[in-house]
């Protein structure tokens, strides 16, 4: 079972996740998602800890935002997860676009006495070099200019495993999500402590 640090054990809270169907666990049952293993590590070991699961497939920047607020005032997170941006890229959105997104649903959050951690997400380098990287940049300069937290891309070192997606190529299966699990975790972790040290 994986687990996040033992300091925070009794610290409590609640942990929002926005994402899209990388966090909403498509193409399986939700509770063999990595969002629903995070909440099992929870309960193991912090169980005071309440993981909400806002994720929506095929929702975008936009949609998050758009959403943030009403799920800001009906849970009052101590910490905001945002998962998106998989399907602006896509579609082709643009980057400003991207980044605008990302920084109002960041400064949204944290306005509400909310900690941010910023899920990095990539694309196939089908669209190109430059927008790919601008893309993947977009995550790390939207944390910097916010002071948010941000992990690397979710699917690292499971995207291109063998056995590890779904036939879409898009999608990773119910086996590879602890693997998800465990590119969140040590970002997660100390975001925890932090937000615990403040009760």
């Amino acid at each position: 079972m994986l687990t996040i640090s033992q300091g925070a054990q009794t610290r409590t809270g609640t942990i929002l996740v926005l994402g899209d169907s990388i966090s909403a666990a498509y193409g399986m049952d939700l509770d063999q998602g990595w969002v629903a293993l995070l909440q099992d590590s929870l309960n193991a070991s912090h169980p005071g800890w309440t993981v909400v699961n806002a994720s929506i497939s095929g929702d975008t920047t936009g949609g998050g935002l758009q959403r943030l607020p009403a799920l800001l005032q009906r849970h009052a997170p101590e910490v905001v997860i945002i998962e998106l941006g998989g399907n602006d890229g896509l579609r082709g959105y643009p980057i400003p676009t991207l980044r605008e997104n990302l920084t109002k649903m960041t400064e949204s959050a944290k306005a509400r006495g909310s900690r941010v951690l910023l899920l990095t997400m990539e694309i196939p380098p089908n669209f190109g070099r430059r927008y790919t990287t601008l893309f993947r940049d977009s995550y790390s300069e939207v944390a910097d200019n916010t002071g948010a937290a941000v992990a690397p891309f979710i699917l690292d070192g499971i995207a291109l495993s063998p056995g590890s997606m779904q036939a879409d190529g898009i999608h990773p299966t119910a086996s590879a999500q602890p693997r998800l699990l465990a590119n969140v975790l040590p970002y997660l972790s100390p975001i925890l402590d932090a937000a615990g040290a403040q009760q």
